[in-house]
């Protein structure tokens, strides 16, 4: 197995190795006309933009300067991801970024590792762990996800954040290491809507959502009482 296949799999590599970084500067040299161009030149971004990243939705947008090891190769950006300036990618195996997830300023995504024998580390080797962002996720501004994290939809990595482990859905993370401070994201009190100013057919979607939730949870209170009735009918006729 050469160096070159080794960099999915886990294993030790050596980053260096010709059939590594041959193709790595090529895709280096298109992330570097990307950060060169004006931000009058949206359509010259866009197609740099399909050409760099592994994956590229809809309405994908990053702010220049973007960093990334091989140059976005890697990057498996989702439709409407939008990631502010300085966002940082060590894509040395494969970033999976779901569907309308936001970066702030200056976050680093990182995939790649180095062996804790300094032994090892002299003679340049490296591991890699891919990491997966769900959809519709807020990273705040200088978080760090570290290699092999998931992070589920819909969760809030707050400023400054550094992410070691797998993040469930609908959370809000924060601190070093990051700790999961709030869950269930996604309720939203009708007062908070109105401060927001949402337009009003979001507002009724949103208000259609928690009401369909409010039911299912009635219906499933209802079964825990029909159970425990149930139960409590069995144990008179047994005793």
């Amino acid at each position: 197995m050469s160096e070159r296949d080794k960099i999915h799999t886990g294993e030790l590599f050596l980053p260096m190795d010709p059939t590594v970084f041959e193709e790595q500067i090529v895709h280096m040299d298109l992330l570097w006309e990307y950060n060169q161009t004006k931000p009058s030149q949206q359509a010259e971004r866009a197609a740099l933009l399909q050409r760099m990243l592994g994956d590229c939705g809809e309405d994908v947008y990053i702010e220049a300067p973007f960093y990334a090891n091989w140059g976005g190769y890697h990057c498996h950006f989702g439709k409407g991801v939008y990631a502010n300036y300085h966002l940082t990618c060590v894509d040395d195996t494969h970033i999976y970024v779901g569907d309308y997830t936001m970066f702030a300023p200056n976050v680093t995504v990182a995939t790649a590792g180095h062996p804790i024998l300094p032994e090892l580390r002299e003679k340049g080797y490296q591991y890699n762990a891919p990491v997966r962002i769900g959809r519709r996720c807020w990273i705040g501004a200088g978080a760090l996800i570290m290699p092999g994290v998931t992070i589920g939809d819909d969760t809030v990595i707050g400023a400054g954040s550094v992410v070691l482990s797998e993040v469930p859905p609908n959370c809000t993370v924060v601190g070093v290491p990051g700790r999961i401070v709030k869950r269930d994201n996604v309720k939203i009190p009708r007062s908070d809507m109105d401060q927001c100013n949402l337009p009003d057919p979001v507002k009724e979607d949103i208000t259609v959502l928690q009401r369909e939730n409010a039911e299912l949870v009635n219906r499933v209170l209802d079964l825990e009482r029909i159970v425990r009735q149930l139960a409590a009918g069995g144990a008179e006729k047994q005793a």
